[in-house]
Parts: structure tokens; sequence; C-alpha cells
């Protein structure tokens, strides 16, 4: 695998964390975004010629399109680009604050968004490069007490997939990636919860409780094993539009696919019948 430069948002924990380790120890650049530089200070120290930590709060636009226009100026060229910034939510709808919904959509959702239209002329001048969206296959199944969770996974999903189409005529790859459960910060540690109400106990709406209790059992997927692949992907060409990581979201993914297939087939007759009679 040939050295490259890579810039991820969200490096302190996680996905983002496990990708920046393995990309240094194999003699990568990369720039990594956090809201705490303490959190890399080991990554500054060891890597301090090849890692550029900076201070980003995706959630300030102005300041997003200010690092990722910095970063290629003083680097010249960046290959990759991974939105990877981003934490879990969880409680049924109603229990969420306006705050909680402003907040989540504004960082999974618009902050992604905003990245990746940063990037995008940059890209463009140098012809060409690769955009890694961190997803879930969550952009893609909905289990209840994640509601907002999923809208902001499934609005970037639509997003990446139409500027993905976008891009491809000025060499610009662009994958979604959609791990399943992993052992990381994000369900161990950074994922928020509601205000839970007690109309919703014994509903599957505080389902997600389960999930969130290391004594119920840990996540199957292997997060240093899906950071492998995410990089592995950056070789294959033409860029896979999606990337499901996990045997348990793959096969959730398709069950969930299936039936909404079937629901659609379903309807042919009812969708035809709004069309106007044919020659007319």
């Amino acid at each position: 695998m040939p050295q490259r430069t890579w810039f991820i948002t969200g490096v302190s924990s996680g996905f983002g964390r496990h990708l920046a380790e393995q990309l240094l120890a194999h003699g990568d650049r990369v720039v990594g975004t956090v809201r705490d530089l303490g959190k890399v200070a080991d990554l500054r120290e060891r890597y301090h010629e090849m890692f550029d930590a900076e201070v980003l709060d995706v959630t300030d636009t102005q300041a997003v399109r200010e690092v990722v226009e910095r970063s290629f100026v003083q680097l010249g060229r960046i290959d990759v680009i991974i939105s990877n910034a981003g934490y879990g939510l969880f409680g049924a709808a109603e229990e969420l604050t306006d705050e909680q919904v402003e907040h989540i959509v504004a960082t999974n959702l618009v902050g992604s968004i905003q990245l990746i239209r940063a990037a995008l002329p940059h890209l463009r001048a140098q012809g060409g490069g690769r955009i890694i969206q961190i997803s879930s296959y969550g952009g893609q199944v909905a289990f209840p007490g994640n509601s907002m969770y999923h809208a902001t996974k499934w609005g970037i999903e639509g997003f990446v997939e139409s500027v993905a189409q976008e891009v491809a005529p000025f060499g610009i790859g662009v994958t979604i990636v959609e791990p399943g459960g992993a052992r990381t910060e994000f369900r161990y540690g950074s994922a928020q919860v509601a205000k839970l109400m007690p109309v919703y106990d014994d509903t599957p709406a505080h389902g997600f409780l389960r999930m969130l209790d290391p004594k119920q059992g840990l996540a199957p997927g292997d997060p240093v094993r899906m950071a492998a692949r995410i990089i592995e992907s950056v070789d294959v060409n033409p860029a896979p539009l999606r990337l499901v990581l996990g045997s348990q979201a793959l096969e959730s993914t398709l069950a969930t696919l299936r039936k909404r297939i079937a629901g659609f087939e379903a309807q042919t007759e009812l969708a035809a019948s709004t069309d106007f009679p044919p020659g007319e």
C-alpha cells in the first residue's frame, strides 16, 4: 500500500483513533481533528513529524472551512478525506430535547456535509482523491429509540450517494462505510441518552438500554479489523459506494432490504393507477 496523506475528523477515540494509529504506524501522514488536544498527546509525541492535530468542532462551519483550507495549503495534497466525527443519541422521539435534536443534526449530518463541501474544490484541483463517509448499518436499518441517529445517517447517505455521482468525472471516489456494532466508545462511553420517561419502560423504545450495557454481552465488531478494512478500501478501484462491516450488520441490512423490496413490489398496481393512461 503506497504512502498517502489523510484528513480524518474525530480521532480522539473510536474508529477515528484506530484509523489514525494504523495509518501512522504504516508511515502515512495524518491530519486528525479533535476537540481536546490532550486526547491525542501520545500520538503527537510519537509521530510529531507525521501527525498534525487540529482542534475542530464540526458544528462550526467556518472553522471546518478554515481547517480544510489550511491543511491543503500546508500539505499540498491530501489523498483521502474521512468524515468520521459523530455520536449516538438514544431515546424515544418525545424524550429528546430540542437542543439534543439540533445538536446531533448539526454534528452528524450538517458537519459531515460541510466537511465534504469544503474538501471538494481542493480534490478537484489536485485531479482526484477519495472521500470516505463513516455511516452505520443504521443508515439502512432503523430501530426504536434511535430516531434522530437514524435521521442523520439516512440523511448523510442520501447526500453522499448523490455527491458520488457528481464528482466521479473528476476522479474523486466516494465510499459510505456502514459498520455494525463494534467495541468502541461510541457504544460504551460516548453514547448520549435522553431523559427517559417511565411510560416507555418495557416498550421497544427502551430496548437500547440492553445494547448499551456491557454486562448483556459485547458488540461483535472488532474496531481494529474494521479500521483495517476501511484503509484497504482506498486501494479498490472503482471506489465501492458502500462498505458493510460486520456479519450481523450485513444480515440485518439484507433482511431489511428484502422486506422493503417486497413491500414496493406489492404496490405495482397502486403505483401505476396514478399515471395518466397511455396516449393522454
